[in-house]
């Protein structure tokens, strides 16, 4: 049986538990130099970078300007320097062994700070219209590996999209007095960062989470449930896989049949993502624990990992796990081709009063124009010839 080393563990256990602590606080802060700093605390201790900044521009001056490097006051560069400015001008993300070998480095700051940099990564922070804001930047790869992984540059350019939705929210007023509906926007923000690192560890896109939240949502409403509580289960749903950051490669992107030992590897992502969700003090994540692990519960009682049956199952479980087959039997996976949409409708009618609840799959079938609209365009871009 293949299993997940302990370093492994350890790490992603790491992570999660720093993005659980920094989210209350971020939440809570409400200065814009705060925040600049717990964003940046937050990015050096996920990457163990010495140094971690957030670089924004400024306009007026042709400038990109920073208080949050670590043991200097302010710094101020000309926008087009360094690899902070090779990110702003291509929107792409830069990682780097060694500075001082790459022609794109400024060594302008090493001078002014007597500092000697070596590993570098850079992240360009977009606004919510798609423009370049500012630079998240790590510097010196700390521990036993000395360079940044690619693995590490996943975790900051995630890091970045809750950065870049803070830094303009806060942006909003001159006091960052920022109102409910902000606050919220941005916890669904992390949500959905959340939910990201879990499906980055797999070949499958991203975009699964947003459609099993959009699927879940109007399923949610068809079945009857209110607009605030179909809203809530939207927002959780993300989260139904976060268990997956502790189930070992070898096993998650298989592309063949699983042996027995191996399913029992991937059944445990269950209880794991429930586990690290109810560590959460924030509601939304303590109900989002629930869906985690209720979510291969069955109707008959024969799913995992209690085996709970009918109405015992959890109704944000039940509604999550039939938007998670649908998202899955519609899509193309590493073991599988997308299924004809026929052929699906009639596996959902087939599992009727077995793995789904009968009214939920009445629901989907009554509004399956609807609901499977999102599938539809996904499948279509997919054949769509690029030149």
């Amino acid at each position: 049986m293949v299993t997940i080393s302990e370093s492994e563990v350890l790490e992603n256990k790491r992570v999660l538990d720093l993005l659980f602590s920094y989210m209350p606080k971020i939440a809570a802060e409400r200065k814009m130099e705060n925040l600049l700093v717990l964003m940046a605390d937050m990015g050096r201790s996920i990457v163990m970078a010495d140094r971690c900044s957030l670089w924004l521009i400024d306009e007026d001056r042709g400038e990109l300007w920073t208080k949050v490097a670590h043991g200097v006051n302010e710094l101020r560069i000309p926008i087009a320097a360094g690899f902070v400015g090779w990110s702003v001008k291509n929107g792409l993300p830069v990682l780097v062994d060694d500075a001082y070998l790459d022609p794109r480095f400024d060594r302008r700051s090493d001078g002014k700070t007597h500092y000697r940099t070596t590993s570098v990564m850079a992240v360009p922070l977009f606004d919510s219209q798609g423009k370049v804001m500012g630079v998240f930047q790590a510097i010196n790869k700390q521990g036993e590996q000395k360079v940044f992984s690619r693995q590490d540059l996943e975790r900051l350019t995630l890091t970045a999209v809750y950065s870049a939705k803070t830094v303009e929210s806060a942006r909003l007023t001159s006091e960052v007095e920022e109102s409910k509906e902000e606050l919220e926007a941005t916890q669904e923000e992390l949500i959905h960062v959340l939910g990201d690192i879990s499906e980055s560890r797999s070949h499958e896109t991203g975009d699964h989470i947003q459609r099993v939240a959009e699927i879940s949502y109007k399923l949610a409403r068809y079945y009857g449930v209110s607009e605030e509580e179909a809203v809530r289960i939207r927002l959780a749903t993300p989260m139904h896989d976060l268990g997956k950051v502790a189930i070992p490669d070898a096993i998650l992107n298989k592309p063949g049949r699983l042996t027995e030992g191996e399913f029992e590897v991937m059944k445990s992502h269950a209880l794991k993502g429930e586990e690290l969700l109810l560590k959460s003090k924030r509601d939304l994540l303590r109900f989002a624990a629930v869906v985690a692990g209720s979510h291969h519960e069955r109707w008959d009682g024969c799913g995992y990992p209690r085996g709970l049956e009918g109405d015992e199952i959890p109704l944000a479980g039940r509604i999550c796990a039939v938007a998670d087959v649908l998202d899955a039997l519609a899509s193309p996976r590493c073991y599988k081709a997308a299924w004809p949409e026929e052929k699906i409708r009639e596996e959902f009618i087939k599992q009727r009063g077995t793995q789904f609840q009968p009214e939920l799959v009445d629901a989907l079938v009554e509004h399956w124009d609807d609901i499977f609209a999102c599938l539809r365009q996904v499948r279509a871009e997919a054949n769509t010839p690029r030149f």
